[in-house]
């Protein structure tokens, strides 16, 4: 027999009986049900107990509600809650595949929901972290172990970075972890889902995902430059309208050259902050999704290289990351470039 339906009192007075459940797939933190409420279908989603819950379940109710603000929606709505049991009811949203263009339209509604942060929210959320001169050391030891030249200039180059990435503007709601499969498509639009790792940041962080390789998740994909480019204005444009304010073109190249030097980003979220992952790279490959851990790394040194050429105050790393996944490539020529469709 299955565990009760964590469905109080509170809930039952508030929003009726629910009827018909059934489980629905969910990640190891969280127990989802799809109900019915007054013959509505509706999703009951309990945080499961452990190290973190309750930080990941007010994350997720308070990033549903400032993205509730939206002009169109971009998340189902928050029906109702329960704290104690941390239980949130949702709206059912019914889900279409997604167009082979998709991350035109996935760009345009993750601007509309970074730019339902105010500065009110301050406090609601906790401030989006970026790389720190620990990720720039354990790059920067990659690429000597790996024997690329380090050039003059690069460390000063990386240490910069991680200033400006610390106090870039916090004036977006971050989703946290944006990949396919938490992007609803539907036929008014995309609807975000799982709020666990909320935070109120830079949304540009975000919309490098498209270019660098969804940094987070499971699903690498590199897209045709041209939809890259269709997408990024969408992501503009839809800031813009909904904001008045134009984008720093700059922070885009900052963003994507961030998640390059992150080692927890070719790992799932379970390990993250347990080791340096970069270290493991030269003895070591690990599959996660639609590539290994490598892969991974050759597509994001790819980009970066691209984006800085002759950039003002990344040129070293434009140099060294060319050279970097060249030694790459030529000491594991199997690697596989990233698929360029998602699954």
């Amino acid at each position: 027999m299955g565990s009760p339906l964590p469905f109080g009192e509170t809930l039952r007075a508030e929003l009726g009986a629910p009827q018909h459940a059934r489980g629905l797939e969910s990640s190891p933190r969280s127990r989802v049900w799809r109900i019915e409420l007054d013959g509505r279908a509706a999703v009951l989603k309990q945080l499961v107990e452990g190290p973190g819950a309750e930080e990941r379940y007010g994350r997720e109710v308070a990033a549903l509600r400032i993205a509730a603000r939206a002009a169109s929606p971009v998340v189902p709505a928050l029906l109702g809650t329960d704290p104690e049991e941390r239980v949130l009811v949702l709206e059912h949203v019914e889900e279409g595949r997604p167009a082979a263009d998709w991350i035109v339209g996935y760009a345009a509604a993750l601007a509309r929901l970074h730019a339902t942060a105010d500065p009110g929210d301050t406090g609601a959320l906790p401030r989006w972290q970026g790389p720190t001169e620990a990720d720039v050391t354990s790059f920067l030891t990659l690429a000597a172990t790996l024997g690329a030249p380090v050039p003059p200039g690069v460390r000063g180059e990386l240490e910069a970075l991680v200033h400006r990435l610390a106090h870039a503007p916090v004036n977006a709601l971050l989703h946290g972890d944006p990949c396919p499969g938490n992007d609803l498509h539907t036929t008014d639009g995309i609807r975000f889902i799982d709020f666990e790792q909320a935070s109120l940041g830079n949304g540009l962080m975000e919309l490098a995902y498209l270019r660098i390789g969804f940094p987070t998740c499971w699903c690498v994909t590199a897209a045709a430059e041209p939809l890259l480019d269709r997408a990024t204005t969408a992501y503009r444009t839809a800031w813009h309208t909904a904001t008045g304010t134009e984008l720093d073109a700059r922070g885009l190249t900052d963003a994507c050259a961030g998640w390059l030097i992150r080692g927890d980003a070719l790992v799932q979220r379970a390990h993250r902050g347990s080791t340096d992952h970069l270290a493991r790279i030269p003895e070591q490959d690990w599959t996660w999704g639609t590539t290994t851990a490598r892969g991974r790394l050759v597509h994001r040194l790819r980009v970066v290289a691209e984006l800085t050429t002759d950039h003002p105050e990344l040129g070293a790393l434009s140099t060294l990351a060319t050279d970097l996944r060249h030694r790459m490539l030529t000491r594991w020529p199997r690697l596989s470039p990233v698929p360029s469709q998602r699954p």
